[in-house]
């Protein structure tokens, strides 16, 4: 059965009324809101429990990210991105600056974020409109099942202009990060 993410379901015929990034913080704050979910577009999403393959791809970009990322950037795991109306919690973002850069406000846009798909595709994919609007450099789309990173780049408005797949063979090089490169096969295997 595959799970799908959606809104926190209203009220029967009750309206939907879209909240803006301060009063869903407020109301999280409050304790008002569950916790493991996010704001998109104005309204609030769960978030699905995580497999083992998904926490093994997150865990193992960290890993191979660490390694190479210059002194000037930082990773963040399942942390918030300001996005306009929204404010995605990417599974992997590499961000300017130190932890300390961001005491008191969320990042507004990142060099890298990546999103890991096993069972969530077309949700993942419905933040890529938030991240390009935010100027993300750079945006993968890891599709955990097919062993292939889907990547996005330079964005304009609403979408970005570029989008490729690497499929299982293909060695990709981030842009945004071009000391950072990965073989998918190698990527891909235990």
């Amino acid at each position: 059965m595959k799970a799908v993410e959606t809104p926190i379901q209203p009220l029967r015929n009750a309206p939907l009324w879209p909240l803006s990034v301060e009063a869903y913080r407020a109301l999280g704050e409050a304790g008002l809101i569950p916790k493991n979910t996010e704001l998109l577009y104005g309204f609030i999403y769960r978030k699905i429990s995580k497999s083992p393959l998904h926490s093994y791809l997150v865990l193992r970009l960290i890993r191979l990210l660490q390694q190479i990322l210059p002194a000037r950037l930082s990773i963040r795991s399942e942390q918030p991105i300001s996005c306009g109306d929204s404010e995605p919690e990417p599974d992997v973002a590499v961000v300017a600056g130190n932890e300390g850069d961001y005491w008191t406000a969320h990042p507004r846009t990142a060099e890298l974020v990546v999103e890991v798909c096993v069972s969530s595709h077309e949700y993942d994919r419905s933040k890529l409109r938030a991240y390009a609007n935010a100027g993300v450099k750079e945006c993968w789309l890891v599709l955990g099942p097919e062993k292939q990173i889907e990547v996005h780049r330079l964005p304009s408005g609403d979408a970005f202009s570029e989008r490729t797949v690497y499929r299982p063979g293909a060695k990709l090089t981030c842009a945004a990060l071009p000391e950072f490169t990965l073989e998918l096969d190698t990527f891909f295997s235990k």
